[in-house]
């Protein structure tokens, strides 16, 4: 599992790069329109706006007219926690042959920038304009967020339990709008080898010109609001001196505006690109105050718990109304420049309400000068391109070609 430095990878393939991609096939979902916000069910906490575009791409896209056995297989990917669901291990997308060319670094950044980009500008045109004509109540404080990450895509039999396979995924592929309807479920896996990220941090400062900015640890303390049905408030927490948890800021769920998700069939690693607005509380209602101070207080921080907290029995809940469903024990290093912040993440994260949870380690870059230009207006076409494609370039030189 060794981290090459750019100048020191050497490509497998002997034959000539292929000429660049101007566009990806894709999975598309669309969200129902009619509403402010699509809920999916609520165990998920996963809000998507109207309008809201999730698809998944292939890169290099399926040949036009040939069978995808030339080109492309399923393999079994090792998954603890869908393993443990499921019962059997899901599957991702990998080249059927070596000796296919893999195409140039930039062509691939292209590919990606060209066929995300116009969907960018939608989407926040879309969400800026969302929040103009019903705009948030005077507790909440709206800001438009753009991440990449890294990850694998993982497929999965749909609701009607059949195999996943080869013309499944084409299908899939094909189904655009429709795409909600496929019966291939499709996931985004965040948690890398801990080696991984180690050696990204490692490198990282000598590969680009982002430079150390901090390194914290935050306890999240998920509060469920019965009067809030759809939505739970996140409590970002420090330790005091004395040991307690002292509230940072209290966040809702956020809510995705577009996600474009691309299987890199000849990385080790795939790449999540998404616009989201985050949403912080402000001047909170006392009640719901005094109710978070109160649940926030009485936390235990105990290592040995699962997500880094405990409760004494009895103190999870408030009346009926207030109560304990998440906890999240993170600890990060940040690197940053003047337009991209990376987080190197490690995350213990425990559900309540359904009792698992999971220690991840993840790799997140902030895109933090296109959201400030998106967020206030600043759609100047050229420019948020031009920076989009430096980003792409950089994650794709950096982290994308990581070889596990």
């Amino acid at each position: 599992m060794a981290y090459l430095p750019p100048h020191r990878r050497h490509s497998s393939s002997t034959e000539p790069p292929s000429p660049p991609t101007s566009s990806l096939q894709s999975l598309s979902i669309s969200s129902n329109p009619r509403g402010r916000h699509h809920l999916r069910p609520s165990n998920n906490k996963i809000i998507h706006a109207a309008g809201c575009v999730s698809r998944w791409s292939p890169l290099p896209p399926f040949p036009p007219g040939s069978d995808d056995a030339e080109s492309s297989r399923l393999v079994p990917f090792p998954c603890d926690p869908i393993e443990r669901k499921t019962g059997a291990k899901p599957l991702v997308l990998a080249p059927s042959s070596p000796k296919i060319s893999p195409g140039s670094t930039e062509a691939a950044v292209a590919a990606i920038v060209d066929r995300f980009f116009p969907d960018l500008l939608a989407a926040a045109e879309r969400a800026t304009a969302t929040a103009h004509d019903a705009p948030p109540t005077e507790d909440e404080e709206v800001k438009l967020s753009l991440l990449a990450r890294v990850g694998k895509v993982l497929f999965q039999p749909g609701p009607s339990g059949g195999p996943v396979s080869l013309d499944s995924v084409r299908d899939a592929a094909k189904a655009g709008a429709e795409g909600s309807k496929s019966q291939v479920r499709k996931s985004f896996y965040t948690n890398l080898p801990g080696k991984c990220v180690d050696e990204i941090g490692q490198y990282i400062g000598k590969l680009t010109d982002l430079e150390f900015d901090s390194s914290k640890e935050h306890y999240h303390v998920k509060v469920f609001d019965k009067q809030r049905s759809d939505s739970t408030m996140s409590c970002k927490c420090t330790v005091q001196e004395d040991g307690k948890l002292a509230i940072h800021k209290v966040e809702l769920n956020q809510i995705r505006q577009l996600v474009e998700d691309i299987s890199c069939l000849f990385n080790d690693l795939d790449l999540r690109l998404m616009l989201s607005t985050k949403r912080i509380l402000k001047n909170i209602d006392p009640e719901v105050e005094d109710a978070i101070k109160s649940l926030v207080s009485s936390a235990i921080v105990d290592p040995d718990a699962k997500g880094g907290l405990r409760w004494a029995f009895g103190n999870e809940s408030i009346g009926e109304r207030f109560s304990i469903v998440g906890v999240w024990h993170t600890s990060y290093k940040a690197f940053r420049n003047k337009t991209l912040r990376l987080k190197l993440r490690c995350a213990d994260r425990f559900d309540h309400r359904s009792s698992t949870g999971e220690i991840s380690n993840e790799v997140t870059f902030k895109l933090t000068g296109i959201s400030k230009r998106l967020q206030d207006g600043n759609q100047e076409v050229d420019t948020l391109k031009g920076m989009l494609e430096s980003a792409v370039q950089m994650i794709w030189d950096t982290v994308l070609t990581y070889k596990i």
